[in-house]
């Protein structure tokens, strides 16, 4: 099984426009996607809103995506091409609650790719790919702790950054890959991908 991670300093970067993209590029590898979705007090890390992803009776939820109307982050995963889609909901602080029936959920599949930051706290991916953008401002406490992690930075172009008493000392020396909108993964990127997670046979684990 092959595992890709990715993530991003803030909302509204192009994570889910990078997962789905990676997909529709990367069809034969039959995707099983995973979107995870923080929230506390009553809003959600997702979007900032008020959110119905806030699970009543526990800490968190995982259900299955069936809906392929695109209109959700998770649609847009079905569209795309994935086999299966997963939503995992969890209050801020509480992946971890989750974290035993999501590994049973990845051992049954071919190939995974997950939206999140925080689950580099209990994967080791083949790929953790970060998504900044310099215009905004907001950058996530995980996407600052597991930024040295990363092993592909993807760049929204800017003339300077808007965020403060951050530093990509950590990235400098990584592969750089541009993000334009509204297509978000070039060739190159999904060449990358390719040759550096896909180079060899994947048994499934």
């Amino acid at each position: 099984m092959a595992l890709i991670v990715v993530g991003g300093h803030s909302r509204n970067v192009g994570k889910t426009s990078v997962v789905a993209g990676l997909i529709a590029a990367l069809p034969e590898f039959e995707w099983l996607a995973v979107k995870i979705t923080q929230y506390g007090h009553g809003i959600c890390s997702a979007n900032g809103e008020a959110c119905d992803c806030v699970t009543a009776d526990h800490a968190s939820a995982i259900t299955e995506e069936r809906d392929r109307s695109g209109e959700s982050d998770t649609s847009r995963f079905l569209v795309a091409g994935a086999k299966r889609v997963l939503w995992v909901r969890t209050q801020q602080g509480f992946l971890a609650e989750a974290m035993p029936r999501l590994r049973q959920e990845l051992a049954k599949a071919q190939n995974v790719i997950i939206e999140s930051n925080s689950v580099m706290r209990f994967v080791r991916p083949d790929l953790y790919l970060s998504v900044l953008d310099p215009a905004t401002e907001d950058f996530k406490s995980s996407a600052r702790e597991y930024l040295d992690r990363a092993d592909v930075v993807l760049v929204h172009a800017a003339s300077e950054a808007a965020w403060k008493g951050v530093s990509l000392k950590p990235v400098a020396d990584k592969p750089t890959f541009p993000v334009v909108p509204p297509q978000y993964v070039s060739p190159d990127l999904v060449e990358f991908v390719r040759n550096r997670v896909f180079s060899g046979p994947k048994v499934p684990s």
